[in-house]
């Protein structure tokens, strides 16, 4: 074999393993699933080198008369490296009417959420039955219904692995 040709081999291979490794290490920049617990799952990943710790859930019933939605979910966020704790947030899957608002229901409790293209923000709360209702851009009405089975303990997971003292 010539030397060009086991030159080209080995820089081939080291080619392959600089690849495999940059692929290797850009899942593990992304959210690692930490535990699922019932209807929520909790999740942290590294973001500016600080942890970001989050659970989040789909809903256990969508209402609306929508043809086409993308995925919807709610979530809550720990950023501790910027005091940032408990921040409740709410994917549509679709775009949310312009300067309109979104209602979150806690039991008995209402909040109204600020909303921004397919987000939606509110306080943290912890109660037995959450209810978002929205409209889209296109003006359908959608109440979606998240279970909080699990939650307390995707939350605990969460402050565990961000570190975050309750």
């Amino acid at each position: 074999m010539s030397k060009a040709l086991i030159l080209l081999s080995f820089f081939a291979c080291v080619a392959a393993a600089a690849a495999a490794a940059a692929a290797q290490a850009a899942q593990q920049d992304g959210p690692k699933p930490i535990g699922t617990f019932e209807r929520w799952t909790a999740y942290s990943y590294a973001e500016n080198g600080q942890p970001v710790c989050y659970v989040a859930a789909a809903p256990a019933k969508s209402d609306g008369k929508y043809t086409k939605r993308g995925d919807v979910f709610m979530l809550i966020t720990h950023r501790p490296s910027q005091k940032s704790l408990d921040v409740v947030s709410f994917v549509a899957g679709y775009p949310f009417k312009p300067e309109s608002q979104a209602e979150l229901t806690v039991g008995k409790d209402k909040f109204m959420l600020f909303v921004k293209e397919e987000r939606a923000w509110a306080p943290d709360d912890k109660a037995d039955s959450t209810i978002v209702r929205g409209t889209s851009s296109r003006g359908t009405a959608t109440v979606d219904h998240f279970s909080l089975k699990g939650f307390a303990r995707a939350y605990d997971a969460i402050n565990k692995a961000c570190k975050v003292k309750r």
